[in-house]
């Protein structure tokens, strides 16, 4: 099962992304900017094999709802997420909020 929603931070928009798999939830909350995301994301691909791509973004690990994603400590961020200024330690709405400014 998946559900896509659309979830307010302050008074900005973003979707959010679950999907409920064997064992485990894939969890993802974005704008047409960047996103962040559970433990399943690989940041080293997303630096490494699609640098040039720019992703602006962070993972989170140990969440398994949509609320515990925007409320955790960014444990990762892409190369190009730091330029927007995301750091390790931010929390995900944190780092939504920077990307939702412009």
């Amino acid at each position: 099962m998946f559900n896509v929603n659309p979830i307010k931070i302050e008074d900005k928009v973003f979707t959010a992304i679950s999907v409920q798999l064997p064992k485990t939830n894939l969890l993802v909350v974005s704008n047409e900017i960047g996103y962040i995301m559970c433990g399943a994301l690989d940041v080293d691909l997303l630096n490494e094999k699609l640098a040039d791509r720019n992703i602006i973004a962070g993972r989170a690990v140990g969440v398994k709802t949509i609320e515990q994603l925007l409320e955790a400590p960014l444990e990762k961020v892409t190369l190009a997420s730091e330029k927007k200024g995301w750091y390790p330690g931010l929390t995900g709405k944190e780092a939504l909020l920077k990307i939702a400014e412009e």
